[in-house]
């Protein structure tokens, strides 16, 4: 090969071939699993590209890279920090590294997460983003590679992996009848993303909460979200332009609850006088926020030990049952400074 020339990859052979590259390295290390008519492409394929195959990625089960894969939605989120600290210490107790990818989405994910494993850089996949496909994800579990996979904080629904999360349906139940025993009967709630699983069951909570009171679900009550603060910035727009505002808050996340705080502060409003707020996680910043938020605090370091610590079992070998592993873990409401009684109405007060 002349000097200077790019070293040929699995995913050079692939392109070529037109298949996908685990269908290349099952073609390389198991060839009756592959069909004769795709062995006589990725050969071809193969001699055109001038690819040699690594004996380290020939060698995958032997798993020696001693290093776990950790996929995370959007690093930029704190909530993610104390999760991957316990991740890096359950981690190298045992003797393992840690890798970070961020944002696996679209149609290079894939692609990304071949490359992590073929090159036997990890031996395993700690996911904590819902939104990856599950069919690649099934397809990385398989022959050849054998990647074991746990999930942990985001579900996929159906998905046949391990899975460490919080009570996250529950405990929006629980944020809810705290505003309703406080003597809210108009009860908003800003979402996060959609499509996303916590969206879902958070949102499903406060339902469940509002339902079982009596109390209806106001639509235009109910705002869309995305899990950052700028996003609760402009909910606070979309509240301050409504007639008929609701007197407490149910923010899927704490971001999007101290943006939209930070949004009403501009225009004179405050917390709790004019209106509750309770969040969701308890962010290291939830206590020192003006006012202290009052939130759903999840156990994170409980949920990055616990998951970290099932990875590196089933890479060592720890029997699988044939039933996925559920742990939900239990989440704890932290009563702070922004939420308060609801105010009596404005003829309330002057009939007394």
């Amino acid at each position: 090969m002349p000097s200077g020339r790019k070293v040929p990859t699995i995913q050079d052979v692939a392109r070529f071939a037109q298949v996908s590259t685990a269908t290349v390295s099952r073609a390389l290390s198991s060839p009756a699993r592959v069909s004769e008519d795709t062995r006589a492409r990725i050969s071809e394929a193969v001699r055109v590209t001038g690819y040699t195959l690594n004996q380290t990625a020939r060698s995958l089960r032997k798993r020696t890279a001693r290093t776990i894969l950790v996929a995370l939605p959007d690093i930029r989120n704190p909530f993610f920090s104390t999760i991957l600290d316990a991740i890096e210490r359950a981690a190298a107790a045992r003797g393992y590294g840690v890798l970070v990818a961020n944002r696996l989405v679209g149609v290079e994910a894939n692609r990304r997460l071949q490359e992590f494993f073929l090159s036997n850089r990890a031996d395993g996949l700690l996911l904590l983003d819902g939104s990856v496909d599950l069919a690649n994800l099934v397809e990385l579990a398989g022959e050849p590679a054998e990647v074991p996979i746990v999930m942990a904080c985001e579900d996929i629904p159906n998905a046949p992996f391990h899975a460490v999360k919080t009570d996250n349906r529950y405990a929006a139940e629980l944020a809810t009848r705290h505003l309703i025993s406080l003597g809210h009967t108009r009860i908003g709630h800003i979402r996060g993303p959609a499509g996303n699983t916590l969206t879902d069951d958070r949102e499903a909570g406060f339902r469940d909460a509002l339902t079982a009171a009596g109390l209806p679900v106001c639509r235009q009550w109910l705002f869309d979200g995305n899990f950052e603060m700028e996003r609760g910035l402009k909910v606070s727009e979309s509240f301050l332009a409504l007639a008929d505002r609701p007197t407490a808050i149910f923010a899927a996340n704490d971001e999007t609850a101290i943006g939209f705080l930070s949004g009403i502060r501009r225009h004179g409003l405050e917390c709790p006088r004019d209106i509750s707020v309770i969040g969701f996680d308890d962010l290291a910043v939830a206590p020192h926020f003006s006012p202290p938020l009052t939130t759903m605090r999840q156990p994170r370091e409980a949920l990055g030990r616990i998951a970290a610590s099932a990875l590196i079992d089933l890479i060592e070998g720890q029997p699988r049952s044939q039933v996925p592993l559920r742990l939900v873990l239990s989440s704890e409401m932290i009563v702070r400074g922004s939420t308060a009684p609801a105010a009596l109405p404005a003829s309330s007060l002057a009939a007394s």
